[in-house]
């Protein structure tokens, strides 16, 4: 990959894709709010107060595999030891008498360990005959046990306020006996797309027009992140239609985003709005698509005005809007960027002074991960968005690609 060997004059005049992020996420803080719901219904949501263990988990001392409970002081260092079996131990029948000098209890994965006994000695390297079980040499005090507290310790964080409940935690919180978590309430977020040339599915399309994907894509990422969607359709390029939309948006959601009209054209409103109502902290960013892009807040709700082409929606959305919403909906800490380096499988060459993101696919070649491109890179074609698997993340200092280069690959799975 070509390097510049120092940025372009242009870049000055824009925001970096650091600068950016720094910008939107140091402003802003959780939303209030929280409730309690039954453990099934916290999938998604984010906890609003640390889960503390009521419990040792697990609640007593257990074996790890099955075989035979003993006592470590009877196995000889040098010879097979033969141990007489006096009972057995089955998970949820523990074995109620005491493992004696020269005796051993047959045991299975998760039965509590028996009186007496500290180790379990595997059954596959025991030989039994009738009552008798030989154990070889080798054996290690305390090995195959799992110790009561192992897991989680009584009174200890099991899981800290601000983590986003998956299956695992939903596993975690039950298996301590609790049918209820407290969480923070579903972030609400307001979405229209503006436009005189942008028309709801359902009809035909005029002349000029094109139908509103933007929606269906901001309705498809914001469903996924379990916000309380309000879906205010498609407002036209008026100013009085505007300032209508945004303010009704702004009086129910905590934040509101728009496509399209952050422009410079004549017909451009949103950023002008945006002023008037509130305030706007930045509308030009040094990245490729997506140049244009408006943030900025009318009373309590945080407002992003993303640019109207829909692969742009898509690139300023999961690059800047993404972990926004997550820090509103209060996840701490937020997760990292996954980025690893992939083999390019392409050539191209780049305008230094800005991040590109480059819809990618990635392919598994003998002894390395290569990348290469998913169709057209235009900022309208949709297709290659559903093509891809991957952004291909290019710095602001790079100015060519050649096959074989080592590329920044951002993958869609956990993101999108």
């Amino acid at each position: 990959m070509t390097q510049a060997s120092s940025g372009s004059a242009d870049s000055r005049n824009f925001l970096g894709v650091a600068e950016a992020r720094a910008a939107i996420l140091d402003g802003l803080s959780p939303i209030s709010g929280w409730e309690r719901v039954a453990v099934r219904a916290a999938l998604g949501r984010v906890l609003a107060e640390d889960v503390i263990a009521p419990y040792n988990v697990p609640a007593h001392d257990n074996s790890a595999m099955d075989g035979y409970a003993v006592r470590a002081q009877d196995l000889a260092a040098s010879t097979e030891t033969s141990l007489a079996i006096v009972g057995t131990a089955f998970a949820g029948r523990p074995f109620s008498g005491i493992v004696g000098a020269g005796q051993a209890v047959r045991i299975m994965t998760g039965a509590s360990i028996p009186q007496g006994a500290d180790t379990v000695v595997v059954q596959e390297v025991a030989r039994r005959e009738h009552d008798r079980v030989f154990i070889p040499t080798g054996q290690k005090k305390g090995q195959n046990l799992r110790r009561a507290g192992e897991d989680l310790a009584q009174g200890g964080v099991a899981l800290a306020a601000g983590t986003r409940c998956g299956p695992a935690e939903l596993g975690l919180i039950a298996s301590l006996g609790i049918a209820e978590a407290a969480v923070r309430r579903p972030l609400r977020v307001a979405f229209f797309s503006t436009g005189d040339e942008i028309a709801s599915i359902g009809r035909p399309l005029g002349p000029g027009e094109v139908y509103d994907s933007n929606r269906y894509t901001l309705f498809g990422a914001l469903s996924r992140l379990g916000c309380e969607l309000l879906d205010m359709g498609v407002v036209p390029d008026r100013p009085e239609a505007l300032e209508a939309a945004f303010r009704d948006a702004a009086l129910t959601a905590d934040v509101v985003i728009t496509s399209g009209g952050v422009s410079v054209g004549e017909a451009d409103f949103i950023r002008q709005m945006m002023a008037r109502l509130g305030e706007v902290a930045f509308w030009k960013l040094a990245i490729k698509p997506g140049r244009p892009m408006a943030f900025g807040r009318i009373g309590g709700a945080v407002l992003f005005g993303l640019p109207g082409n829909p692969v742009a929606v898509m690139v300023t959305f999961y690059q800047f809007v993404h972990d926004a919403l997550l820090k509103l909906m209060g996840v701490s800490p937020l997760p990292p960027a996954e980025r690893f380096p992939a083999r390019a499988d392409f050539s191209l060459r780049k305008q230094p002074g800005r991040t590109e993101y480059l819809r990618g696919r990635l392919q598994r070649a003998p002894g390395a991960l290569s990348v290469a491109l998913a169709g057209a890179q235009g900022s309208g074609v949709l297709s290659s968005m559903s093509e891809a698997d991957c952004f291909v993340v290019l710095p602001e200092d790079c100015t060519a690609v050649q096959p074989g280069d080592t590329v920044l690959v951002q993958p869609f799975h956990g993101l999108m």
